[in-house]
């Protein structure tokens, strides 16, 4: 197979080009309520040529190899259409290598009648109260074995698969409704997913508690984040400003985001690391076939890195960061995150509830928006803290402010760093869900404002 590839190659008249090929199987089991929404296994089969010539761009998909010659033709044809006349890639040396899956428990010979069980037996359990309305329970397991080959003489083959679940519930009296979720996913094979009781019930419990719980009072709190939201944060508010496809052609934004410049405290550390052993963002090679690796975006307080593909590496002539990612095949690799967190420090999360008078801690995410540096983001559940102790449940609860600002008010970084993945992942323009993990220990954050009554 390699050798049809790499004879489709040397026909590329121009700087530089190179071949996807994609095997893709999905197994999905799917609970709505009582109801069994979907099951089944589907597949894929096929890949793209992209070629680049002196600034410009061409991409072609096939799902069919007799193809394949005409599809190097046109895609080197586009480029050279819309080449500006310069142009400069940053890429790291050629790469050779094969990563095989070797799991203790692959999903993919698990009997879909067993995972159909799974999910029902989960779903059972959040059923169990009566006062959950519905239920979204989502099992879904993901394979890939991907080849890439290019002109510079790369030739990489790699696995990869992910395993996860998502358990929602809903819950509803007269016309309060509330939901609660858990979600994990992984590349560490179908015990993921397994064991999980306990989180269902828990997802059940908070679910009704929250139709009990009074609305936040709006005004300016002292935050403690959990590792959950904290993640959040940092993937949507301050990940997407440090991936370069965004900052090269916005000179406002390359202003603001000038490496050197201080965004927080000696003590703020936020990275983005592809190698993260078995979380859903990591892989050992991304879309242009150069190394996953640890990067700094902010080291010490300071603006010290951001996230690349070959291309915009070279526009700002900044070292290749292994950041370029596409979804599937079908789509042009794009500057994406992998694992972003903020590194963990020394205060206990009980330190610090202790020091805060009247303060919320706001745990998981719901969502929310991010506008350039604006941010709003909706908490899960949260509880207000008086006195330095966690006191009731509290609802409705909006985060909102400035990245930057709030970046410098975080006064307290925990030492429970936890990294996690979920059954979602990452959109981009037009590409989504990419499969990204996010993490972070608890930290606390003045001066925050609270949407609420």
């Amino acid at each position: 197979m390699n050798a049809v590839l790499k004879k489709a190659l040397s026909n590329a008249d121009v700087d530089y080009a190179e071949i996807h090929l994609e095997e893709r199987e999905v197994t999905e089991v799917f609970y709505r309520g009582k109801e069994l929404e979907s099951i089944g296994t589907r597949r894929e089969y096929g890949g793209n040529v992209r070629a680049y010539h002196k600034g410009g761009w061409g991409f072609v998909s096939f799902n069919q190899l007799a193809n394949l010659d005409d599809c190097v033709k046109s895609a080197c044809n586009h480029a050279k259409l819309t080449s500006s006349g310069d142009g400069k890639l940053n890429f790291t040396p050629k790469v050779k290598d094969k990563i095989s899956l070797n799991l203790k428990n692959d999903p993919r010979y698990v009997p879909l009648e067993e995972k159909e069980l799974l999910a029902r037996n989960y779903n059972s359990i959040i059923m169990s109260s009566p006062l959950i309305q519905s239920t979204s329970v989502v099992y879904r397991d993901t394979y890939s074995n991907r080849t890439f080959v290019n002109t510079l003489g790369s030739d990489i083959k790699e696995e990869q698969l992910y395993c996860g679940i998502l358990l929602g519930a809903l819950a509803k009296d007269g016309t309060n409704v509330q939901s609660a979720s858990h979600s994990i996913s992984k590349t560490t094979g179908y015990d993921t997913v397994l064991g999980l009781e306990k989180e269902a019930e828990r997802v059940t419990k908070e679910a009704c508690d929250l139709l009990k719980a009074e609305k936040v009072s709006a005004g300016v709190y002292t935050v403690v984040a959990d590792p959950h939201l904290a993640g959040v944060f940092c993937h949507e508010a301050f990940g997407h400003l440090s991936e370069a496809d965004h900052a090269y052609g916005n000179p406002q934004l390359m202003e603001v985001m000038k490496l050197g410049k201080r965004f927080g405290r000696d003590e703020l550390s936020i990275i983005d690391d592809g190698s993260f052993p078995g979380q859903q963002g990591s892989y050992k090679y991304d879309d242009e076939g150069t190394p996953s690796q640890k990067t700094y975006l902010i080291k010490d307080g300071i603006l010290s890195g951001r996230l690349h593909s070959v291309e915009t590496a070279g526009k700002l002539n900044e070292p290749v960061t292994g950041n370029a990612r596409a979804i599937t095949y079908r789509f042009k690799p794009i500057v994406r995150m992998s694992c972003t967190c903020i590194e963990p420090r020394d205060k206990s999360f009980e330190e610090m509830i202790s020091e805060i008078d009247n303060g919320i801690y706001a745990k998981e995410s719901l969502g929310g928006m991010t506008q350039l540096e604006m941010f709003t983001f909706s908490a899960a559940k949260a509880y207000l803290i008086k006195n330095g102790k966690i006191g009731p449940m509290v609802r409705d609860v909006m985060l909102s402010g400035n990245i930057f600002k709030t970046l410098q008010d975080i006064d307290a970084i925990g030492n429970d760093m936890k990294v996690f993945g979920s059954l979602g992942g990452c959109g981009k323009d037009g590409q989504g869900p990419l499969p990204v993990s996010m993490g972070s220990p608890h930290i606390r954050i003045k001066n925050v404002v609270i949407g609420g009554k």
